[in-house]
């Protein structure tokens, strides 16, 4: 049967390649600590599960030291000139967008089909992981698909891979980093802290202000945090399941889809989402740091209103 553990396994092969290439480009004055900082986040995906939980404390510990002392650095190695890629986009085309949609074609194709295929009477990917688990398959596809069309040499993949890890940097990380924090948050009871704060100050004997509650503070907890993924556990073991759910009855699973929508209209909104809000403005070199963010406020702030809507008319129909 295919886990997540086999994800892992995949993605920590990519870092390690990442990790590879950077040790071998000598026009990189950091190639050292790019080849510690990616190699260090292969092995967590790699051993990372048999690893005791102080071991891997110690390992994330030791990317931080390896980014905080002199960072990381770009080479200038290139796989393709400007030029060349230019040249390729104007002779390809549209055609150059069928591995992309290839990606969410095959997940949701894997998401429906998997969780109908046995062998033996058993199930052949993990059911309670079928997304993430379709969408890996469907990168590898996509990445045949890709390299059958464009022909390029073998090792072009994890030379690209490289290429862009080297551009974003540690914010690369940072997913996965809050995630994990909000985790650690929900277990340390602060969520039970937010129930005391908004049952004090927030009159919630009316569902409308109890979901306005859970929206608005999934949105404002993600601003702070980064990550909707971090103020999930956090806003819902607060917010959504004792009040939501327990106390108005409403569904648990649309809670939780238009909540973690809420939760990234506050993405949209804050630096802290260095991934998807500063890394762009550096790779485009715009003059204007928060010029992405700007721009998505009033879209993130109508989204939000939406949700909540959504949220109050299909969460406690039953």
């Amino acid at each position: 049967m295919i886990t997540l553990e086999h994800v892992y396994w995949l993605t920590g092969l990519m870092m390690l390649g990442v990790a590879i290439i950077n040790a071998r480009d000598a026009t990189n004055p950091r190639r050292l600590n790019n080849t510690a900082f990616w190699g260090i986040y292969a092995l967590t995906f790699l051993a990372g599960t048999h690893l005791p939980d102080i071991a891997n404390g110690f390992l994330v510990i030791g990317m931080v030291l390896v980014a905080s002392i002199r960072g990381l650095g770009q080479g200038k190695k290139e796989s393709a000139t400007r030029e060349e890629r230019e040249a390729s986009a104007r002779a390809w085309g549209n055609k150059l967008f069928i591995p992309a949609l290839t990606i969410p074609l095959v997940t949701v194709l894997g998401t429906i089909l998997f969780k109908k295929i046995n062998v033996n009477g058993s199930p052949i990917v993990d059911l309670k992981q079928v997304t993430v688990i379709s969408l890996a398959i469907a990168t590898l596809i996509a990445l045949a698909v890709g390299m059958a069309m464009l022909r390029p040499p073998l090792l072009a993949p994890i030379k690209e891979a490289r290429r862009l890890l080297d551009a974003v940097g540690w914010a690369a990380v940072l997913p996965q980093m809050l995630a994990a924090l909000g985790a650690l948050f929900a277990i340390a009871g602060v969520g039970n802290v937010v129930t005391g704060i908004a049952e004090r100050w927030i009159p919630l004997d009316n569902a409308l202000v109890v979901v306005m509650t859970y929206a608005i503070g999934m949105a404002v907890f993600t601003m702070i945090m980064g990550n909707a993924f971090a103020a999930f556990p956090v806003m819902t073991a607060g917010i959504g399941l004792p009040l939501i759910v327990q106390r108005f009855g409403g569904d648990p699973t649309i809670m939780a889809a238009i909540g973690m929508l809420s939760g990234f209209c506050g993405t949209l909104m804050t630096p802290m989402a260095a991934n998807f809000n500063i890394v762009p403005t550096a790779l485009l070199e715009l003059p204007d740091e928060n010029a992405v963010i700007k721009v998505q406020i009033p879209t993130a702030l109508m989204l939000l209103a939406a949700n909540i809507l959504l949220m109050y008319f299909l969460v406690f129909r039953h």
